[in-house]
């Protein structure tokens, strides 16, 4: 049981206050009293340096599609790693990346590489002004986007902070300029008439509206296809690009997130599962949009560099990971993941907790009401099911399933029939101990 079999975890986080803040690099994997410490991955499982095994349901926060050390992906990085690991040159691996991407999505044509969905997306609004001329974004509220200071704005805006229906445009760290906040226009999620009345009234000063189909912090409830497409609509009608955010939800489709909405954004941004394990990060679009960081005439709009942006191990390992994506492969994820959030389901039924999985594909994320899920404010945790959401991970983690301390599941291909059945199974048993509370 957390925390007592886990002395060598304490150990290392005990080490680790003395050399980096808080003893942590990562804020997503922080715990208390500390954090778990791994050792070494395989497949679908993952051990920690205490010798514990877990089926990994967040595969180190979706980026893992195929696990941890497929062996197709071992080979390409090492095969790579003997020829060199990176130059100050381009290499054909970056041409072979790009071109399957741009055969998987019919919204692009051009890719610029990355090293984290954090700079793509700070990217892709810098492109979106260099092609604009205009200051101004949009985003929704309670969407995560990375850590960029426009991306961040109204992240975990707190009930004290909501007028009403209205959104509000609320700083996430401490020190955001005010002229931050002032150059970023908050919509709220799967509202049509007001995300567009709002775009409409900024529209003249707005260079995108930025969007994930389906928003992690914003409770992973899908977007609503008049939703999607009210933004497609309203954006071509004022000027602004539309963004789509596919960092975490192009593992829901071959096509992506687009593909199974149909609609095509002016820019896509991508990240985690492209890079086959290793960091990536892409802003992709169509040439016009994409033309921003063209240096062929001279100084580009948008200048561009990263000594690790396009490294040929993470293209070649990338390309790997890509070619293994194939349609079979997300039918696969498709059960698999429906399979989970079935189950799960069904044990909130039987125990009389209330709550339930909402998501797509190989992504599920739980939550502890009966309110329907429709958006950030209507995803926010009561204490009361925080209360239930810690005492359900506290279950799963001690039944060997590892999971986003927050509700989030990302499944992957090496999970059989019977890891589907543990984890469902665990979740029941965690659920009966919600159910204990009363």
């Amino acid at each position: 049981m957390y925390p007592e079999s886990h002395p060598q975890s304490r150990e290392l986080y005990a080490r680790a206050l003395n050399s980096l803040p808080g003893g942590n690099t990562r804020t997503t994997v922080f715990m208390k009293p500390f954090p778990i410490y791994a050792a070494r991955g395989s497949g679908c499982r993952v051990w920690d340096v205490d010798g514990n095994e877990y089926i990994d349901c967040i595969n180190n926060f979706t980026s893992l599609i195929h696990g941890h050390a497929h062996p197709a992906l071992i080979e390409a990085a090492t095969k790579q790693l003997a020829l060199g690991s990176a130059f100050g040159m381009p290499t054909e691996s970056e041409v072979d990346l790009a071109e399957l991407l741009v055969g998987r999505l019919p919204s692009i044509e051009q890719v610029r590489f990355a090293n984290s969905g954090t700079e793509a997306v700070m990217m892709a609004l810098k492109a979106a002004r260099a092609h604009t001329g205009r200051p101004k974004i949009a985003k929704c509220e309670g969407a995560y986007h990375g850590s960029y200071d426009y991306a961040e704005v109204s992240l975990d805006p707190p009930p004290s902070a909501w007028c009403g229906n209205a959104p509000v445009s609320v700083a996430y760290a401490k020190g955001t300029p005010q002229n931050v906040l002032a150059d970023v226009v908050t919509i709220p999620f799967n509202d049509v008439e007001a995300a567009v009345s709002l775009i409409r009234e900024h529209g003249p000063e707005l260079a995108c509206v930025l969007v994930d189909p389906m928003p992690n912090r914003a409770g992973l409830v899908p977007a609503d296809r008049a939703y999607l497409e009210a933004l497609r609509q309203v954006t071509r009608e004022v000027g602004a690009l539309l963004i789509f955010d596919e960092v975490i939800t192009f593992r829901l489709g071959y096509h992506g997130a687009q593909g199974l909405w149909g609609i095509d954004p002016d820019l896509t941004t991508l990240g985690k599962i492209i890079g086959g394990g290793f960091p990536v990060g892409a802003i992709a679009g169509g040439k016009q949009f994409m033309s921003v960081f063209d240096p062929s005439s001279g100084k580009p709009a948008l200048p561009h560099g990263g000594t690790f942006s396009a490294n040929p191990v993470t293209m070649r390992a990338g390309l790997a990971a890509m070619e293994l994506l194939d349609e079979a492969a997300f039918a696969r994820l498709d059960t698999i993941g429906q399979a989970v959030r079935d189950g799960i389901d069904a044990a909130f039924r039987k125990t009389g907790v209330p709550g339930g999985t909402v998501g797509l594909g190989s992504l599920l994320k739980i939550h502890f009401t009966d309110r329907r899920i429709r958006d950030y404010r209507s995803a926010y945790l009561t204490e009361a099911e925080a209360k239930r959401q810690a005492v359900f991970n506290a279950g799963l983690l001690n039944r060997g399933i590892s999971a986003a301390n927050y509700g989030l599941m990302a499944l992957s291909l090496p999970m059989t029939d019977a890891d589907v059945d543990a984890i469902v199974a665990a979740a029941s048993a965690s659920l009966q101990e919600v159910a204990a509370l009363g």
